[in-house]
């Protein structure tokens, strides 16, 4: 997966709470595993007007012209903020992946739903929790300017406002070095090649008839 250090983007606001994974991505688009192409269905039954389906051509839908993402001041948005709980609902990893392939590289929110917060990590977005007031000013500051951004530098654990304001934010050791360094599942065991390697050939020597 691709490393993150550091992003200054569009922030997007998601103004409610407990939004779930069947919202993210509803379950008739779970039936890929490429990981790619759910961008154009994230939060799919709020985004249009009409009932989604796999194969359709999402240009030609109707849009709802009131729902957040279709507002033209937050086009090209890669920072989230939502309300608690976001995540809630299933375990899908689909809903990860949604929110990668439209563009979100970075969530801010209260609290996250436990299985979708260690799956995002594992896909490559930045999840940070902050105080519900700190939040709350977020959505105030996003509110009152067109095309406000925010600095998250990951590396420091800093989020820096358009005035220059600085939040600082806690994140487990592991998880951060894993996302500064482009890490997934299998790029965590490849670390290790020298040492499988190793005891394959070990292993093939005292037992042989395992590797015919």
């Amino acid at each position: 997966m691709d490393k993150f250090t550091q992003l200054k983007a569009i922030v997007a606001p998601m103004d409610r709470p407990n939004v779930d994974t069947d919202a993210i991505i509803p379950k008739q688009f779970l039936k890929s595993i490429k990981r790619s192409g759910f961008g154009p269905n994230l939060f799919d039954e709020w985004r249009y007007l009409d009932h989604g389906e796999p194969g359709m051509d999402n240009s030609q839908r109707p849009i709802n012209q009131d729902f957040v993402l279709n507002l033209p001041r937050y086009k090209g948005a890669e920072i989230l903020i939502a309300r608690e709980n976001f995540g809630c609902g299933s375990s899908r990893e689909h809903a990860p992946w949604a929110l990668l392939d439209y563009g979100f590289r970075v969530i801010i929110a209260p609290s996250f739903a436990d299985i979708f917060y260690n799956n995002s990590f594992k896909n490559g977005i930045l999840l940070i929790k902050l105080d519900a007031e700190v939040v709350d000013q977020l959505f105030k500051d996003v509110a009152v300017e067109d095309g406000y951004e925010l600095d998250v530098n990951l590396a420091e654990q800093t989020i820096t406002k358009a005035d220059g304001a600085v939040i600082k934010f806690d994140i487990d050791e592991f998880r951060k070095h894993r996302l500064l360094n482009g890490l997934d599942d299998i790029g965590l065991t490849l670390q290790h090649v020298d040492d499988i390697k190793a005891y394959e050939q070990k292993r093939s020597a005292q037992a042989p008839w395992l590797f015919v």
